[in-house]
C-alpha cells in the first residue's frame, strides 16, 4: 500500500508518458495497467486515457475483443523520446536487483542474460563519510588497503569527487602521503576516523579538470565484414569515433578495451580497436601529471 501511495503522487504528465511507453514497447495499455502501477482510481485511469487520445490522436485505437488500448498504425510518441538504451538499463537495474519487475514500467520482458560484474560490497557508512568530505570541502583519516602495500596503511585525503570505471567506484582525492591527486577505491577504504577542515581546491586537479578526446578505429588487420561489424559495434562514422572523457578516467578506459598497449602489432581478433591519437593522448596524461 506504502508503494501504492507513494506512486499515486506522480503527476499526469508521466502517467501520459507511462501510456505512450507501453504503447511504444508493449504494442498495448488499459486502465488496469494504469491503476496498478500508480495505485490510482478506475475514473481517474479512464480519465488519463481519454485526455492521452486527445493529445495523441490516432495513437490509441480500442481493441473491444481484447478489451485493450493498442498501438495505431501510424502510432508515433507524444510524451516521451524512444531510447534502446534506457529499456536496456532496466534490464540490467533488475538483473542488479535495483528494480523490481513491478516497479519497471516494460512488463512483457524478453528472456534475457547478463554477465554478472564482480564487486566487494561498499558500506553505506563508509561512502557516507566520504560524501560528506566532498561536501565540506574537508579531509578524512583512511584506512586503506593499496596495492603496493602487504597491509592497510592509515593516511589523510581531501575527497573532491567520485569517479566510476565501470566496475568500482573510487574517491577522487588528494593524498597528503604523496602530496597528489591520487584515486582510492571506497571498498578498500577498511574504516575512516576523524575529518577537518582542508584548503585542497580541486581546480588544482589538472587530471580531473582537463579532458581529452580519443579518437578510435578498427584495428586495420580487420577487412570485409569484420570490419563493418566493428565500425556497426561502436556507432562509428567514416570508420572513426571520438569520445571525450576526463585525462584522469583514460587510463581506465583504454585499459578495458585493451588500448594500454600499441595494438597494430597485436592480433586484430583478441584487439579489434585502435587508438588513432596515441601521442595526443600520452602528451595529456603526462601534461596533467599522475592520474
Amino acid at each position: 500500500m506504502a508503494r501504492q501511495g507513494k506512486k499515486s503522487r506522480w503527476s499526469v504528465g508521466q502517467r501520459l508518458e507511462f501510456i505512450d511507453f507501453r504503447l511504444f514497447w508493449e504494442g498495448h495499455v488499459n486502465r488496469g495497467d494504469l491503476v496498478s502501477f500508480f495505485g490510482v482510481s478506475v475514473p481517474q485511469a479512464s480519465s488519463d486515457l481519454a485526455e492521452y487520445q486527445k493529445a495523441a490522436k490516432g495513437n490509441a485505437v480500442y481493441d473491444k475483443t481484447r478489451k485493450t488500448y493498442v498501438a495505431g498504425r501510424r502510432f508515433k510518441p507524444v510524451f516521451f523520446e524512444p531510447s534502446a538504451d534506457e529499456y536496456l538499463a532496466q534490464l540490467r537495474l533488475i538483473q542488479a536487483g535495483l528494480l523490481t519487475d513491478d516497479e519497471a514500467w516494460a512488463v512483457r520482458l524478453p528472456s534475457y542474460s547478463i554477465v554478472p560484474i564482480l564487486r566487494r560490497r561498499l558500506e553505506p557508512a563508509t561512502l557516507r563519510r566520504i560524501l560528506d568530505a566532498i561536501r565540506t570541502r574537508s579531509s578524512i583519516h583512511i584506512n586503506y588497503q593499496s596495492k603496493s602495500s602487504p597491509k592497510p596503511k592509515w593516511r589523510w585525503i581531501a575527497p573532491h569527487a567520485l569517479g566510476f570505471d565501470g566496475f568500482r567506484w573510487h574517491a577522487r582525492a588528494w593524498c597528503h602521503t604523496h602530496q597528489e591527486f591520487r584515486d582510492f577505491v571506497l571498498a578498500r577504504i577498511l574504516e575512516t576516523g576523524e575529518a577537518g577542515l582542508d584548503e585542497i581546491d580541486p581546480a588544482a586537479d589538472a587530471g580531473w579538470q582537463r579532458e581529452v578526446t580519443l579518437k578510435l578505429a578498427p584495428h586495420p588487420g580487420l577487412k570485409g565484414g569484420d570490419r563493418r561489424a566493428v565500425d556497426l559495434d561502436f556507432g562509428m562514422t567514416d570508420g572513426e569515433i571520438e569520445v571525450s572523457m576526463k585525462v584522469c578516467m583514460a587510463y581506465y578506459f583504454m585499459l578495458q578495451l585493451g588500448l594500454d598497449d600499441d595494438q597494430p602489432v597485436a592480433e586484430p581478433d583478441s584487439h579489434q580497436l585502435v587508438l588513432v591519437n596515441r601521442a595526443e593522448v600520452e602528451a595529456a596524461k603526462k601534461e596533467a601529471g599522475r592520474c
